[in-house]
């Protein structure tokens, strides 16, 4: 699944859809360690395949695609990277940055870096990328991604047919060929983690030029190269690129990504040795899958989250005991079990169980399955009236047989007879929720850009978000976490995710697992909880 972009945030990118997660260690416990199997490790050279739904982009700033991350993730290297053992941000492409207010920022690149054509790396080939990725009229999906820098909203004029005032970010400046100072609309400390993001690549002249032509033939300057033609709906095909000069030197000699249309026939590529990796096994498949692959098959702890949004604006939907009492009316653990086979864990919180700062039990009773509980609030709420429309698209089976089972659980634990289901196709639901047409509930769902709390509260309560919520405090609360670092940004939004969780306006359901499987003929997987999966470079061969 792709990621489902929203609109821009208070502070920061947004996102939103299913996507890969945490180390893949030789157990499923996830140590942050490559693979260790028991066979002879691998050595450099050598070809391996990797499963994968058809990109929509290649270009970095053009997509926010989990399936074009998994490929962008070997072609570029963004300024920074987030380590798969524990998601703390360091250099990539760049060498470091500073600040001494959370508000301007100044980073330091490599030198003597390339793109893949020969084109030297420099300051100004990120600056010029985030420019174009920034740039409104070029409606970018990444575009949102830099809403925090000096200048956004000049490109971005928020007046219907307004034309911008501007065609670059005020808020960048170029000081040297590898130094580029970032001046933002407010503090935000968490801005390293943000520059992770593939969206923050470098662009060459070519590309910028010619977004069109790059977007199918991209010049990268990451440790593999395009090699070939992007076969539509068959292969992609990278190549390491022999003038790679930045810290993730390639082991294997090529990865070719093959491309399915389901995880069912993709799963069954690899039992059949078509395929060597296959980053989200089925959940239906767990038990077939663990006991074929042994210990290469992994399950891991994820940054995605299903929530259950509610309309508040609408008068039926106004009072919060009601959305506490739908939220304790739900046996997310008879669901979890049912549906994904035990493999996804019932939510005690808004946020993934990996990200630093989360809380057990944030959720508390709310989050608990008590029936009778949930029917005294529902009727000290006043009941509901006329029909309950739950809205949810067709991108997945398991999505209208989740939401059977809370019409269901709904039906006999409050006694809301009048349910029905507004089934559509992900483009048509995302225009009805953005524009807040929707007359009921609806699917929610959260992958990270990073690893931080407040990348789970910018993306779901940004102002006029789904829900209809807002809240002066909430804001406030985030604003503080944005203007802080550590510990201090953690206890604020803590207290943010407080109020949320206390008002309810999107009903936690579950953290998802993620499951990965792989041949023998591959060594020292390492399958990234933070960011876009599989770490192509890492891989060995052993044959």
């Amino acid at each position: 699944m792709s990621k489902h972009t929203m609109n821009p945030s208070r502070s920061t990118a947004l996102a939103a859809a299913a996507v890969l997660t945490v180390v893949a260690s030789a157990t499923a416990c996830g140590s942050g360690e490559p693979t260790k199997p028991k066979n002879a490790p691998g050595k450099p050279g050598g070809a391996y395949s990797v499963a994968l739904t058809e990109p929509d982009h290649l270009l970095p700033g053009r997509t926010t695609s989990s399936y074009s991350l998994q490929v962008l993730q070997g072609l570029f290297d963004p300024p920074a990277a987030l380590d798969p053992g524990n998601g703390s941000v360091k250099p990539l492409a760049a060498v470091s940055w500073s600040t001494t207010d959370n508000t301007v920022w100044t980073i330091k690149f490599r030198s003597g870096t390339t793109f893949h054509n020969g084109e030297k790396v420099t300051a100004a080939s990120f600056a010029d990328a985030w420019n174009a990725a920034a740039y409104g009229p070029n409606a970018w999906d990444a575009n949102y991604y830099f809403a925090q820098i000096e200048g956004y909203d000049a490109l971005n004029p928020s007046e219907e047919g307004a034309k911008p005032s501007a065609r670059t970010l005020s808020g960048l400046k170029v000081l040297d060929e590898t130094t580029l100072q970032v001046t933002l609309k407010a503090p935000f400390g968490q801005f390293p983690m943000l520059l992770s993001f593939p969206a923050f690549a470098p662009l060459p002249k070519a590309a910028t030029a010619n977004p069109d032509a790059a977007d199918v033939a991209p010049i990268g300057n990451g440790p593999y190269r395009i090699d070939g033609a992007w076969e539509r709906n068959q292969k992609i095909r990278l190549a390491k690129f022999a003038d790679y000069r930045g810290p993730r030197k390639p082991m294997a000699d090529r990865v070719d990504f093959k491309i399915y249309t389901s995880r069912e026939t993709a799963f069954t590529e690899l039992q059949a040795g078509n395929v060597d990796v296959l980053t989200t096994v089925p959940a239906a498949n767990s038990a077939q899958a663990k006991r074929l692959f042994g210990e290469r098959f992994s399950i891991r702890p994820s940054g995605t989250m299903d929530y259950l949004g509610l309309p508040v604006k609408d008068p039926r939907f106004a009072d919060p005991r009601l959305r506490k009492a739908l939220s304790m009316a739900i046996d997310r653990k008879g669901i979890t079990q049912a549906i994904y086979n035990g493999v996804y864990k019932p939510a005690t919180s808004l946020v993934g169980d990996m990200i630093p700062g989360h809380r057990t039990d944030a959720c508390g009773p709310t989050c608990a399955y008590d029936p009778a509980a949930a029917k005294r609030l529902f009727e000290a709420a006043g009941g509901f009236d006329g029909p309950l429309e739950l809205h949810f698209s067709n991108a997945d089976p398991t999505y209208e047989q989740w939401m059977t089972s809370i019409a269901n659980q709904l039906k006999d634990n409050l006694g809301i007879q009048d349910v029905t289901f507004r089934k559509m196709a992900p483009a048509d639901l995302s225009a009805l929720l953005n524009e807040g047409k929707n007359k009921g509930p609806f699917r929610q769902n959260w992958v990270i850009d990073y690893p931080s709390i407040q990348n789970y509260l910018d993306g779901l309560y940004y102002p006029g978000n789904r829900s209809g919520w807002s809240d002066e405090q909430f804001d406030a609360l985030v604003a503080k976490g944005n203007a802080a670092q550590g510990a201090e940004a953690i206890a604020a939004y803590q207290k943010a995710e407080d109020i949320a969780l206390r008002e309810l306006p999107y009903i936690p359901l579950w953290n998802w697992q993620d499951q990965s499987a792989w041949s023998d003929r591959i060594d020292d997987v390492v399958i990234d909880p933070y960011a876009a999966g599989l770490h192509l470079d890492r891989v060995t061969v052993s044959d």
